[in-house]
């Protein structure tokens, strides 16, 4: 074909690996991804990608591997300003004397900006092109996403307390209503209902929720059987377990997230897979509040949808993706006593596809397929923890660091690019952090 009768494209990315991730397992190699208009056009053999287009721009990554933006499914972004707070602790002590005593004297909407905008740099040094957010003022989460060119799911929060986002129920509800309506529209902002949690949010708050929610066509975001003890004291309260109490009001669905799902058994496990529910797996949270461990490969044998998240940095301490697949992948053996759990190419579907699909993203992202965005994410296989290379996705669960990540787009937008930052000021934003500490120590 003439140079003069090749389309012309903005960008033609040329790793020596490609990952699409759909299909499942696939690896290609010498192929070429074409980006136009924030959005993958072709993914074609490196000189048939040459041949049908003339791109403004050609990145050449000789040792990487391309794969599908990183999409954390479940996160308290701001809360990177709380990370080693109060370490240590069991879930109850840990959010009941700590947590929530500081987040009241001080989650205002500069904490919320410091604190999501450190976590921007942290997801987007790791991979992370999207995130899915649950806390206190969405709308300076959601402007901080579009300011720094991430996708992000701004979480609607509902909490039957007061907090320094909003008094009552009804003003949780108009507060989050308004930022839904804000962005409605936006290419890289959505909405989802957040409550916190079943007994945090009481049956008529619930009704009320899942009326909007179906009005509106949003996904509802909650943490749910994350303990044993949230369930026994359901039993007591309510005569009935979490999931039957949301299942009775009419919230499970596949339009509901369900994080954590450390404590179940059977019946919950039939009941989630019935409803179609996807489950957001937080390995490294669930370790370290000793919250108990999510069976991961029994809901996956039952074909219940999965998708993984970091919790917030406070309980991680870390938003890392990339090990948040190794650990789900690690756990899901030992759990499930049988090495051949949740494989390498599962365990990344659910690091990207899977979370897509969890926030009713997967016609837009979480694949590399020709229509959807250009949210990729480039990792450097060539150091010396990462070779040599047999299989490459097995090298992407099991041994990948997320420093070496070197080029990050979102819409076709570099915001790393060669492990340059292009959208944040990382020397501000880190200024701005390390400030907190003092100002949190006078809680």
């Amino acid at each position: 074909m003439p140079d003069d009768a090749r389309k012309p494209a903005d960008l033609l990315i040329a790793p020596r690996w490609l990952v699409p991730v759909e299909p499942a397992g696939q690896v290609l190699e010498n192929h070429a991804v074409v980006v136009s208009a924030g959005r993958i056009v072709a993914v074609l053999p490196r000189a048939e990608a040459e041949r049908q287009f003339a791109p403004a721009a050609t990145l050449e990554r000789p040792g990487h591997v391309l794969l599908p933006g990183l999409v954390n499914a479940h996160v308290h972004a701001a809360m990177t300003l709380l990370r080693g707070l109060a370490d240590d602790l069991p879930l109850a002590d840990w959010l009941g004397r700590h947590i929530w005593p500081a987040e009241h004297r001080w989650a205002g909407p500069e904490f919320v900006r410091d604190g999501t905008r450190l976590a921007l740099l942290e997801m987007i040094r790791g991979g992370i092109t999207c995130f899915n957010d649950m806390y206190y003022f969405p709308d300076v989460v959601a402007d901080l996403a579009v300011e720094h060119q991430v996708r992000a799911v701004a979480g609607m929060i509902v909490i039957e307390q007061p907090t320094p986002w909003a008094a009552t129920t009804a003003e949780y509800f108009s507060r989050g209503l308004a930022v839904h309506d804000q962005y409605r529209h936006h290419p890289l902002v959505s909405t989802a209902f957040a409550p916190h949690a079943p007994y945090s949010v009481s049956d008529p708050t619930l009704q009320h929720l899942r009326t909007l929610a179906d009005e509106l066509d949003v996904p509802v975001h909650m943490h749910v059987h994350e303990t044993r003890r949230e369930v026994e004291d359901s039993l007591r309260q309510h005569g009935e377990r979490p999931l039957a109490r949301l299942d009775r009001l009419g919230l499970l669905s596949a339009g509901f997230m369900a994080v954590h799902m450390t404590a179940l058994e059977a019946a919950d496990i039939d009941l989630v897979a019935e409803r179609r529910v996807p489950v957001v797996h937080c390995p490294a949270s669930n370790l370290k509040l000793a919250s108990g461990l999510c069976p991961v490969a029994a809901l996956a044998a039952r074909g219940v949808s999965l998708a993984l998240g970091t919790d917030g940095a406070a309980s991680n301490n870390q938003l890392d993706l990339l090990g948040e697949a190794r650990l789900a992948a690690l756990l899901a053996k030992t759990v499930s006593g049988d090495a051949s759990a949740l494989p390498a190419a599962q365990a990344l579907t659910m690091a990207t596809l899977g979370g897509a699909r969890a926030l009713g993203l997967a016609e837009e992202i979480g694949s590399i397929v020709a229509g959807k965005w250009a949210d990729l994410t480039c990792v450097d296989l060539s150091g010396p923890a990462t070779e040599p290379v047999h299989d490459v996705v097995s090298q992407l669960v099991y041994t990948a660091p997320r420093d070496q990540v070197s080029d990050v787009w979102v819409a076709g937008r570099a915001v790393l690019a060669d492990g340059e930052f292009t959208t944040i000021d990382a020397g501000e934003a880190l200024e701005r952090a390390r400030a907190w500490p003092v100002r949190l120590g006078q809680a």
